[in-house]
């Protein structure tokens, strides 16, 4: 199960389609152009079944196989793009100001749908392959939105599995790792109320931006002393504003804004409620009041230990190259909510040397759409063996 040569032959008419998209980019459940192209390429493949508007705007497509074995294997990509304006220089860089394909959205659907076009031209599996395009994985839940919608069920999916590109990692190779490959992400919002009052005159005020000063390292003390030390966690204040912008002015109410990445569901626990009680007494340590406001944001990524030794196989026989201990991301992904409802596994596919994601000079290689899309359909192949 080599890269296929199906996906060779169809890779200038892949790359153009990866490359509508890159031009066109659309923000969070806004896919509608992107929705729409998908679920029409779609059914010119052949699918049995095209459904629009699951989780708002995403598209999922059904592929039977020669036979029916009641198996249902779920494929999943995303479709939305960043708020990041584009410094690449490409003939097709983004014709939409401020937005770009920043995190190769593009390819992912890109991939999945070169892996539809293929299956619906062989159909060499027993049982049913469902195709998953997802909305609004960059912070809006897409993902969550669709398991809601009852996905799974409706289609009786029994394992799914998704992909990331990654720089860094050579085009063609796989990464991956059983157990959390990617961090629950969680933020909070603590508004600290004081006394404010003329910065020449600090006795007569309670200086909110004292207090903030010191949550902001008191919160660190949550990783070094209130969490294992064997235990990953991240707790980053990124955010600070005040009621005011004068030079002599200290303000009546600061806010901080920030994030919690944890793996562990009980470190997460922990986390949050040793955050709802230190800022707030520190805050009464200086005479000052603290609301906390933290909310839950993806879980952790966790990839199930029989179904990443699928993925494995399948990349192994894809590439030839495959990493099946990867260091886990702090970074957070919606499949997530996916993979709380079914057992399967999220990999990493090597972009090269390029910029890294998130950034403005960042693009896809499409060198690498044939390795993914083989990837795709050859888990479905495998997962799904024809009769």
């Amino acid at each position: 199960m080599p890269v296929k040569n199906r996906f060779a032959e169809m890779l200038p008419e892949l790359t153009a389609i990866r490359r509508d998209f890159h031009e066109n980019p659309e923000l969070l459940f806004e896919v509608h152009r992107t929705a729409a192209k998908v679920a029409d390429l779609l059914r010119s493949y052949g699918c049995d079944e095209v459904v629009e508007g699951i989780g708002r705007t995403g598209v999922v497509g059904v592929i039977h196989g020669k036979t029916d074995s009641g198996k249902v294997v779920g494929l999943r990509a995303d479709m939305d793009a960043l708020p990041i304006k584009e410094a690449t220089g490409l003939d097709y860089a983004s014709k939409t100001p401020g937005i770009m394909h920043a995190c190769g959205h593009d390819g992912h659907t890109t991939m999945l749908l070169g892996a539809a076009k293929y299956l619906c031209e062989t159909r060499n599996f027993d049982g049913k392959a469902v195709v998953i395009f997802q909305p609004a994985e960059e912070g809006g839940g897409g993902g969550h939105e669709m398991c809601k919608d009852g996905m799974m069920d409706r289609w009786g999916i029994n394992e799914v599995y998704g992909m990331h590109n990654m720089p860094g990692i050579p085009v063609g190779q796989f990464e991956m790792r059983t157990g959390p490959i990617m961090a629950a992400a969680d933020q909070f919002q603590i508004t600290v109320t004081g006394k404010g009052g003329h910065a020449a005159k600090p006795h007569e005020c309670i200086d909110t931006l004292l207090v903030a000063s010191h949550i902001i390292v008191a919160l660190q003390s949550i990783a070094s002393r209130n969490v294992d030390p064997m235990k990953q966690i991240v707790v980053s204040t990124c955010a600070i504003s005040t009621d005011s912008n004068a030079h002599n002015v200290i303000p009546q109410t600061v806010v901080l804004k920030g994030t919690v990445r944890t793996f562990d569901a009980a470190v997460q626990d922990q986390v949050e409620a040793r955050l709802m009680v230190l800022p707030v007494q520190m805050a009464a340590a200086f005479g000052a009041s603290a609301e906390v406001v933290f909310e839950r944001g993806y879980p952790a990524t966790v990839n199930a230990v029989e179904n990443t030794g699928f993925a494995a196989v399948v990349a192994l026989a894809v590439s030839g190259k495959v990493n099946t201990d990867t260091a886990p991301l702090m970074g957070a992904e919606d499949f997530s909510f996916m993979l709380n409802e079914r057992p399967g596994a999220y990999i990493f596919l090597g972009n090269g040397d390029t910029a890294m994601v998130h950034h403005p000079a960042y693009n896809f290689d499409d060198d690498a759409i044939p390795f993914g899309a083989s990837w795709y359909a050859g888990m479905v192949e495998a997962r799904m063996p024809a009769a």
